[in-house]
């Protein structure tokens, strides 16, 4: 659970520091190419890009010993670390309710670190494996598409799509028993691993790109929770302590419900971060 929420702060964290070095980047002339050169050149947007690598390290190693849905609800928190540092750093102003959402959210993972068991010890089948791989390309093809889409459903189905590529990587993770090279080259997990988080960023990128914030975060704090839940406790054993099942279930529904009122922090605000890095 220290791993989950390492994983969360570092992501947390990451997106405000990323949000401030693009704001400051995009003064600037030029296509998305150049946008993206003048932010990797800023000194918050490279550590924004270290701390997303410590937090997929810390990720990894929390679903190595923790069930799928406690791991996928404390990532959700890191909505709730979002709205905590552009607070300071962006100096956005939460409201009373919001403040209240950070503290469901703390107390939902509260519940689930009471609750949680030992990851399952049921090993995953070829039949799994390979629905990842064809999950991920389905993804894969929705992110390829996605530009086409148009109205109100297109940033939640977009949202829910890279929730669901994200989701695959949490369960890919599970499904690789052998870290040798032939043991990885022949497990249809390991190109789910990397086909789903893929298209999980395209997909969550295009969301955002032209389509409520809010909306898409929403759909991607659903996708990546319930989704991976399920397939852990159905198909690869995950349970809770004996009995809990109703604090651990309880628990998950009050941190994703806390990550949902939070969703707005899944992008800073432009304006504000527009201000804090002058």
């Amino acid at each position: 659970m220290v791993c989950a929420l390492g994983a969360a702060v570092c992501f947390g964290t990451a997106t405000v520091l990323q949000a401030m070095a693009a704001r400051a980047a995009g003064t600037g002339g030029g296509g998305e190419a150049a946008l993206l050169l003048r932010a990797v050149r800023q000194w918050r947007y490279l550590t924004g890009l270290a701390l997303d690598g410590l937090g997929f390290l810390f990720q990894i190693a929390a679903l190595r010993s923790l069930p799928i849905y406690a791991v996928g609800a404390a990532l959700a928190s890191s909505l709730a670390v979002t709205a905590v540092v552009a607070a300071r750093l962006l100096r956005v102003r939460l409201s009373g309710t919001e403040w209240g959402a950070v503290g469901v959210v703390c107390a939902g993972l509260a519940m689930l670190g009471l609750a949680s068991g030992p990851e399952g010890d049921v090993a995953g089948s070829g039949a799994l494996k390979w629905a990842m791989l064809a999950t991920a390309v389905g993804m894969l093809v929705l992110a390829l598409l996605g530009g086409r889409l148009s109205g109100r459903l297109r940033a939640l189905l977009l949202g829910l799509g890279a929730g669901f590529g994200f989701g695959v990587v949490e369960v890919s993770v599970r499904l690789i028993d052998s870290l040798r090279p032939s043991g990885l080259l022949t497990n249809p997990a390991s190109y789910a691993l990397l086909v789903g988080g893929a298209a999980a960023f395209v997909l969550l990128t295009s969301a955002l790109q032209r389509g409520s914030v809010t909306t898409a975060t929403a759909g991607m704090v659903i996708g990546e929770t319930i989704g991976p839940a399920a397939v852990g406790v159905v198909w690869l054993g995950d349970r809770t302590r004996d009995g809990l099942t109703w604090l651990a279930a309880l628990g998950f529904a009050v941190a994703v419900a806390g990550a949902l009122a939070l969703a707005r922090f899944g992008e800073a605000p432009v304006g504000a971060a527009d201000e804090a890095v002058r």
